[in-house]
């Protein structure tokens, strides 16, 4: 019996001794697998993902955010087609790579889904920056890939703007740019750059854009001063047309040397005098307008209505009829394609961009034309008079508001700028503070922000007018309509 216990007690003794050693061997059999699994590009993919996902569940798709969301998509993809074409992976091996890139790929489609703006980073005709550039890169040596040699190149190279093939330079333009070739720039007005101090390593565009969601109260419309009422300053219409008092505070403003705006008066309230008699007012001209194709031929109306000593020419087309020794030149956001070449080394002093809200979506080439034309101006004029004209500011999201900004110069891609910035540094306040966002909101508006309601400045006018507009139809559509 003493026996018998004693061998069932070493029979227990070696179980468990031969457990423990099998617990070992499988932890380490497990410590190699994950190690294994922890290697290359996928689970950087998928730790980066995580991130963007949680950022926009924060409501927080900043730029930095978007670059990794287009980048962990463009890296997904190529490991897939490796995965797919490695033929010394063995087949368990490549259902278990390509199930854990369906989950990334699961990820970055439910992250899309809570902002719909990031399927355009998808798209396969979607910009690629240079912050996605270098970040791809990033990634890769993280992964543990070697980035090809092509790609490599081109990181050194400066990316060129991509000019259509189809671009035109009217005749005229050429006859101009011959009695003038000679085009200096314009630096009178220049003021040294503004640097971060206070708030250097701040991300200032997310809490600048969620100022005007938080602090709701706030005001809508900078402050503008008073038109006098006669002598140095004081403002006439032409002929006898009448300037409504908050038209005359607008044009006041400009006289007195404001010179970026984002125009946002109710409909019927003027905007289209305004800018035309602040660009009078800021002897911005040459000047260039853009606008939708329904109302250029308007716009050339009211040149000789509110300031009939400067000379209007609207593009149509190819632009084979224009005036290129005009004052004013109006042209359709739909053609910007053909002219955005030298509409940029025209030497505008000036630019308007009527319903602003056409270029809210930043990937948009038309988007991109009047971007890259609002930059060349700054190069050349050191403060031009930049208007944006909208009737509906905000849009669908507080986001839209960042073309607008950019192209009056506020912001660049990932920080505010100049008076912007020395706004923000003004206040001694840092996102960290609760007290921010309402002061962060004053900074913007001040800015340039003019908003006024019908009922506030001008509630006799009647509240829907009807008047017959001219339509112009170019290319396609018109010979259509007009075989019809």
């Amino acid at each position: 019996m003493a026996q018998g216990a004693a061998t069932r007690r070493n029979n227990r003794s070696g179980r468990s001794r031969s457990n423990g050693n099998a617990g070992k061997s499988g932890q380490n059999g497990r410590r190699k697998g994950v190690h294994k699994d922890n290697e290359g590009i996928i689970p950087v993919l998928a730790q980066v993902v995580r991130e963007v996902e949680s950022a926009v569940q924060r409501r927080s798709a900043m730029p930095d955010v978007r670059t990794k969301f287009q980048v962990v998509a463009l890296l997904a993809r190529d490991e897939r087609h490796r995965v797919l074409e490695d033929e010394t992976l063995n087949e368990g091996r490549r259902a278990e790579q390509l199930k854990r890139l369906d989950g990334i790929a699961t990820i970055l489609a439910k992250t899309a889904t809570m902002d719909s703006r990031l399927f355009e980073l998808l798209a396969e005709d979607a910009e690629i920056s240079e912050a996605a550039v270098d970040l791809k890169h990033e990634l890769m040596a993280r992964g543990g890939v070697d980035v090809p040699e092509d790609e490599e190149e081109d990181e050194d190279e400066t990316p060129a703007v991509v000019v259509p093939d189809k671009r035109v330079v009217p005749t005229s333009v050429i006859q101009r740019q011959l009695s003038n070739p000679f085009l200096v720039p314009d630096f009178t007005n220049a003021r040294p750059p503004v640097h971060a101090r206070r708030l250097s390593g701040w991300e200032l565009l997310g809490p600048l854009f969620r100022s005007f969601e938080y602090a709701d109260s706030g005001p809508s419309c900078m402050p503008l001063p008073e038109p006098p009422a006669y002598g140095p300053g004081h403002i006439d219409a032409p002929g006898t047309r009448e300037l409504m008092h908050h038209q005359a505070q607008l044009v006041a403003s400009a006289a007195e040397g404001h010179r970026s705006y984002l125009l946002a008066d109710e409909p019927g309230l003027g905007k289209t005098a305004q800018a035309l008699l602040a660009a009078e007012a800021a002897d911005a001209y040459p000047l260039l307008v853009v606008v939708p194709n329904v109302v250029k031929a308007n716009w050339a109306r009211e040149v000789d209505l509110w300031t009939p000593s400067k000379k209007a020419t609207v593009v149509h087309g190819n632009g084979e009829d224009i005036d290129g020794f005009a004052d004013i030149i109006v042209v359709n956001y739909e053609i910007l394609d053909r002219h955005v070449g030298w509409l940029g080394e025209f030497g505008f002093k000036g630019m308007v961009v009527d319903e602003a809200h056409f270029i809210k979506n930043k990937s948009s080439q038309r988007s991109q034309h009047v971007l890259a034309l609002s930059e060349k101006i700054r190069q050349r004029t050191a403060n031009p008079l930049l208007m944006a004209l909208t009737g509906t500011p905000l849009i669908n999201d507080i986001e839209d508001f960042r073309a607008i900004w950019q192209f009056l110069g506020w912001i660049d891609d990932v920080k505010p700028l100049n008076g912007l910035l020395e706004g923000l540094e003004e206040t001694g306040l840092t996102p960290q503070d609760n007290s921010f966002y309402g002061a962060a909101r004053r900074v913007v508006v001040n800015q340039g922000i003019v908003r006024r309601r019908k009922i506030d400045v001008a509630s006799d006018i009647p509240a829907r007018r009807v008047a017959d507009l001219p339509v112009e139809l170019d290319d396609a559509e018109g010979r259509s309509i007009r075989a019809a």
